[in-house]
């Protein structure tokens, strides 16, 4: 099709989405609007059978891989099972974009006559299904990052973290949707519209890998690749119930992806897991790492795999870790289900004999304006160089129509010098070094003789909120500021009983006092609730480690307190 204005493109692209998926995956009755909780759909949809619906529920995917491994389950049957999960919570929550199911189901065969000739796996992931966030380029697919001015730009090649995961034995099956610009916590587009929370389609599935996380969610997918430049794979994991990494600078390759303010690498983006269980984050790293990247990525860190940091051999090996606490970042007051995460995840670490000491968030306001600052040099030139080629329109909004909105995004500035963009990186330097410092200083008050072995706080101020009312919080952005990898986690879900509002009557500043007038905990009501743990940078195996520490604690705790 020739087109020439981006709605024909956005018509045309449109068509040929819904042309790819199979009609015999398509619900008979879709839910209406006022169905707002829509993960049990799949299993009272008809479409799976019981062996699909056992394989796209176990959400360990050390579990998929062993079965997958022993030819349990072949790739096929593994990767048809989650192909038609996929396309269900598609047609719930509006997660996808590219859908190509011959070429994914090709590809699953080769595996499968692999194993039965040969005994062996082809890697680590074999057989296994993972999905892309839309910006991940796939050789002979659009890659738009919720651009229309971007559709019919087919990928030349397959960016390195595909080719790495077809050498892992991966089976890359679909994309998944975006904000425009992938500059957003929310998830929404003019080419393929917004992608809702499935646990109640009323709120917002985060961003920027905000249909990785809804996929997720639904079970569609074991293992959704997103990225991160200032929260947008921890967002998703944490509105969507899930695990998510946010890896160290360069640890896994971003070579062959497309991204906004593409050159400027001081404030880079990263590619990271989400998952339904922290196995799948470990299961991603290891096999990326083992194949070796820096040989097809020359930004990627040449360090492999490190089985003495993830035995935690500079943190006790693990026994009676302290970790720090951030209870708010000086800036905005989390809602009453967030605080309550904090005080259960404290509870459990404590009752299984770690540590958890108060930590005072030092300059996260300046870490914060730093960033944004850096991001923000030149994107507004960046987009609009974009969207000049059809004239469409830039977002300023995530909201609804007629639906008034919270300050979201980051403001775009004009530009500035390159002068005064070596100030920022100078500025950043230095608070690096401060932070290093006091992080140091910390062995003075955890009494192990150690400083914090991480610390734990907030996504974000809130649960998943309603479309529009996402704003970007300091509590990512600051640990991508100073390149500490991140683990999220789950902890609970709001509960209109225990998250009551609670009355105050002095507030940090203008977005302390925005953000508690959005609480309503009906509004938020089945919304997951999560944290993120950080360690120092490239201490990826130890977050992961640590971030496993935690699980096990709130398991043993909710189990022996009756905590759901």
């Amino acid at each position: 099709m020739t087109a020439n204005t981006w709605q024909e493109l956005v018509a045309d692209k449109r068509r040929r989405q819904q042309a790819a998926i199979p009609p015999e995956w398509m619900l008979q009755s879709p839910p209406d609007q006022s169905v707002l909780d829509v993960r049990g759909i799949p299993e009272q949809s008809g479409i799976l059978s019981q062996q699909e619906l056992e394989i796209t529920n176990t959400t360990d995917v050390d579990v998929l891989l062993h079965k997958l491994a022993t030819a349990q389950w072949s790739s096929v049957e593994v990767t048809t099972a989650f192909y038609k999960r996929a396309i269900i919570a598609h047609q719930l929550v509006n997660c996808l974009t590219e859908i190509f199911v011959e070429r994914a189901l090709r590809r699953a065969r080769e595996l499968d006559e692999h194993l039965q000739k040969t005994g062996k796996v082809v890697g680590p992931l074999h057989g296994l299904p993972i999905s892309l966030k839309d910006q991940i380029c796939n050789k002979g697919l659009e890659a738009t990052m919720g651009y229309a001015t971007w559709i019919g730009k087919y990928s030349k090649e397959d960016a390195v973290i595909v080719q790495v995961l077809y050498a892992a034995g991966a089976v890359p099956f679909v994309m998944t949707n975006v904000p425009q610009t992938l500059l957003w916590s929310e998830t929404y587009n003019l080419v393929y519209g917004r992608t809702l929370n499935p646990a109640n389609r009323t709120l917002g599935a985060g961003g920027s890998s905000g249909g990785e996380g809804a996929l997720v969610a639904m079970r569609g997918s074991p293992i959704g690749i997103g990225s991160d430049i200032g929260g947008s794979v921890r967002y998703p994991s944490t509105f969507n119930g899930l695990y998510g990494l946010r890896p160290s600078a360069s640890r896994v390759p971003y070579s062959g992806c497309v991204n906004s303010t593409e050159g400027q690498d001081s404030a880079p983006s990263v590619l990271g897991p989400i998952s339904g269980s922290i196995s799948g984050v470990k299961a991603f790293m290891k096999a990326v790492i083992a194949q070796q990247p820096w040989l097809l990525d020359p930004l990627c860190i040449r360090k492999k795999w490190d089985e003495e940091a993830y035995a935690l051999s500079e943190h006790g090996g693990g026994k009676q870790l302290c970790f720090g606490i951030i209870w708010d970042d000086g800036m905005v007051v989390p809602h009453p289900p967030i605080l309550r995460a904090l005080r259960v995840t404290k509870a459990a670490l404590e009752a299984a004999g770690h540590t958890v000491i108060d930590w005072h968030p030092l300059k996260h306001k300046e870490l914060f304006d730093v960033l944004a600052d850096i991001w923000m040099s030149a994107a507004l030139e960046d987009i609009n160089t974009v969207l000049a080629e059809t004239g469409e329109p830039r977002l300023t909004s995530m909201a609804l129509e007629n639906n008034a909105a919270v300050e979201t995004g980051v403001p775009y500035s004009e530009g500035i010098s390159a002068y005064q963009l070596w100030q920022l990186h100078k500025k950043r330097i230095a608070l690096r070094e401060e932070y290093l410092a006091a992080w140091r200083a910390s062995a003075n008050t955890t009494g192990t003789g150690r400083p914090v072995d991480a610390i734990i706080g907030p996504v974000a101020p809130y649960a998943a909120p309603p479309h529009g009312k996402a704003t970007i919080a300091a509590y990512t952005m600051a640990w991508n500021t100073l390149n500490y990898p991140c683990c999220a986690f789950p902890v609970t879900t709001v509960d209109p009983v225990q998250d009551v509002v609670q009355p105050r009557d002095t507030f940090l500043g203008d977005h302390d006092k925005q953000n508690y007038a959005i609480y309503n905990p009906e509004t938020f009501r089945n919304a997951p609730v999560g944290l993120q743990l950080a360690a120092q940078t490239l201490e990826d195996e130890a977050v992961i480690a640590m971030t496993e520490i935690v699980d096990q604690c709130l398991r043993d705790y909710k189990a022996a307190h009756g905590i759901v």
